[in-house]
């Protein structure tokens, strides 16, 4: 039986009916086309499906659709400005090298805006243990953790 779920995705209203059984993650990327949710390995331990709910990070691999009942969900799709720029965080990213295939980069900036909003400054080994639940396999974390210490206390 199908549900009847009402969210807010990157700012815009979504009525969805859906499998009860169904991800949120399939939502987004297969029903909506936000395809900077990536699919890693679907038990929630890459982060590659980061995306903001209420403004945590979440992996919505684990979460299900008909959770999102009222829930604000951002994904990277919604950080671009309204006069088309790039996010400052993304900026970073750019600016200190911090992507290379790019499969991770979403969940990273994802969890990156979460923690920037919080206005708090993080040491680099903080950070660290905050990224811990991210799998990169190509850039060794340095230029990651360069961009997130570049952003994290500043606002997003």
């Amino acid at each position: 039986m199908l549900k009847i779920v009402h969210m807010w995705v990157n700012g815009n209203e979504v009525e969805l009916a859906v499998d009860p059984r169904e991800s949120l993650l399939e939502t987004l990327r297969e029903r909506l086309n936000l395809t900077s949710v990536k699919k890693g390995c679907g038990v929630g331990e890459c982060g590659a499906c980061t995306v903001l709910i209420d403004g945590v990070a979440v992996d919505v691999c684990l979460y299900l659709t008909m959770w999102a009942e009222g829930k604000h969900i951002l994904t990277t799709e919604g950080l671009k400005r309204p006069n088309g720029e790039l996010n400052p965080i993304q900026q970073a990213f750019i600016d200190e090298a911090a992507v290379q295939c790019g499969f991770c980069t979403p969940g990273l900036i994802m969890t990156a805006v979460e923690l920037a909003g919080t206005g708090k400054r993080y040491t680099r080994e903080e950070l660290r243990k905050l990224i811990a639940g991210h799998l990169c396999r190509c850039t060794g974390y340095e230029n990651i953790l360069n961009a997130m210490e570049r952003v994290c206390g500043q606002e997003a």
